[in-house]
């Protein structure tokens, strides 16, 4: 076991009215119950780590079906399965040959590659799963494939059946995460097609998926690849594409849904000077989170703030880290001290911070824990406890100092 312990030290405080711009800090009569009078205690968290000898991991998920199961996603077109600790022998999907060739191992850095995982709340009855993946050409393609009728443990790689394709301008900025909300809608984050400042304007485009997070039904009749549902925030709007749910958005570096108030934070990564985090109430979309007017909480583009921007909660910079990694709402067990806090991190630095709300309208950042890892995503099984994913290769359980 490795365990990083230290005194507290708050390195940054952060007081935001999250209405600033627009009028009352939203969601904040319906959270009021999950304020925080204090901090959380750094050193009530640890590393310990769970598995090793995975290359390039870029996630960590469950089924929800009871199994206790984890599936690590490796950027190289992999899915394992850790089961009681131990790497099953064969991995439960490999789509390597789908994938831009880029992100195949020991080929340098890309943001390509296979980047999103995500299991039908269902699962445990029809077996359906999702990716989102960069295909050989470079688009964003999200597949739904079956697990295997002859082994739970194998998804069945001849399955595979198109959701989306979104054609990427450039090689960075894919986005790539995907989750279910309380909803039971998907949702994926897609990024602002690339480059540096977004040089094609798609994250204030709503005629583009590009620079969104989208809202999609996939519970629809066979051979259909999904619906829109009803409510987004855009149906029946000319020139806006009705799947978007939130738009302004960079690179949203994984978003997660409280397990207990369904509320939204997603972590956007940021241009040259700020990384951020922001927070969307259950249930409302529509909210555009500023880039490229503003990158976190400052203007970036020279342009006018529109009436319909959010401010992030959070923001720190680059003299911190370099890359948000998003990561989860605690609600697990091991560390009660930490319950109701939003634990994130960054992936240059290794740093990992924990944001809360104080009263309605303030949120405060303190810093949790300086991992000395390189951070490529945080994971989160069945009973609401954390993981941390080192890109180098480990998986480490967030546990009790």
């Amino acid at each position: 076991m490795s365990s990083i312990k230290g005194r507290i030290r708050i390195v940054i405080v952060l007081s935001l009215l999250i209405g600033a711009m627009t009028g009352e800090a939203p969601g904040a009569a319906q959270n009021a119950e999950m304020l925080r009078a204090a901090p959380p205690v750094a050193e009530m968290g640890a590393l310990d780590e769970a598995a090793g000898g995975f290359i390039r991991p870029l996630y960590l998920t469950h089924a929800g079906d009871g199994s206790g199961r984890l599936f690590v996603v490796e950027q190289g077109g992999k899915i394992w399965i850790l089961d009681d600790g131990e790497r099953r022998a064969e991995p439960f999907l490999n789509i390597s040959h789908k994938i831009s060739p880029e992100a195949i191992p020991a080929t340098g850095y890309t943001e390509r590659g296979l980047l999103g995982l995500a299991f039908h709340p269902n699962f445990a009855e029809n077996g359906l799963l999702f990716v989102n993946y960069t295909d050989i050409s470079g688009a964003t393609v999200v597949e739904r494939y079956q697990v295997s009728d002859d082994d739970a443990n194998t998804a069945d790689a001849q399955s595979a059946f198109q959701i989306l394709h979104i054609s990427q301008p450039y090689p960075n900025h894919n986005g790539g995460h995907m989750a279910f909300g309380p909803d039971g809608y998907l949702y994926s984050s897609v990024g602002d097609g690339g480059s540096g400042g977004d040089p094609e304007g798609n994250g204030q485009n709503l005629g583009t998926l590009l620079g969104t997070i989208l809202r999609i039904d996939i519970d629809v009749p066979a051979g259909q690849a999904y619906a829109v549902p009803s409510d987004n925030p855009f149906v029946g709007r000319s020139n806006a594409r009705s799947e978007i749910w939130l738009y302004g958005v960079r690179n949203v570096w994984r978003f997660s849904f409280d397990r207990l108030t369904g509320d939204l934070y997603a972590a956007d990564v940021g241009q040259n000077q700020w990384e951020e985090v922001n927070f969307i109430p259950a249930g409302q979309g529509g909210f555009n989170l500023g880039w490229n007017i503003y990158e976190a909480m400052h203007p970036y583009s020279g342009a006018l703030a529109p009436a319909d921007m959010m401010l992030p909660i959070a923001e720190y910079p680059h003299s911190q880290g370099i890359s948000v990694t998003g990561g989860y709402v605690y609600r697990g067990n091991a560390i009660p001290d930490w319950q109701g806090v939003y634990v994130y991190g960054d992936f240059g630095s290794g740093m990992v911070w924990g944001t809360y709300r104080e009263t309605p309208d303030q949120w405060r950042t303190v810093v949790l824990m300086r991992s000395g890892r390189t951070i490529s995503s945080f994971g989160e099984d069945e009973q609401g406890e954390l993981y941390l994913i080192d890109y180098s290769g480990s998986i480490y359980r967030i546990v009790s100092g």
